[in-house]
């Protein structure tokens, strides 16, 4: 009897094989063994319009956005260089000329 890997999603142990696939019966996750599976760990991050985002883009402001605590007021069009991707409910770490710090959702960006 061979041992099957657990669940990447549950770590339940009662996961079974589907033809090449692997399954977990608990959650519904199904993956592939092996070293491909590695790769898809990797977080993909995507703004507005669904292009995929990476540390030292450029992005734009497709809304006004409030700034929370302040009356400031993030502008449509303002640029943000050089971004940083984080983990988190907001998802981009920046620095908006003007107002300074930001950390944005990046459904709220395109990128430039």
């Amino acid at each position: 009897m061979s041992t099957l890997p657990p669940c990447p999603q549950c770590s339940s142990a009662y996961t079974y094989e589907d033809g090449s696939m692997l399954v977990c019966p608990e959650c519904g996750h199904e993956w592939i063994p092996g070293p491909a599976a590695d790769s898809n760990d990797a977080r993909i991050v995507r703004d507005a319009y669904g292009n995929e985002l990476r540390d030292g883009d450029s992005i734009t402001v497709i809304k006004d956005l409030k700034v929370k605590g302040s009356s400031l007021v993030v502008k449509v069009g303002a640029k943000a260089k050089n971004i940083r991707l984080v983990e988190g409910d907001h998802d981009i770490d920046c620095k908006i000329d003007g107002i300074g710090a930001m950390k944005l959702k990046s459904e709220f960006v395109k990128k430039a």
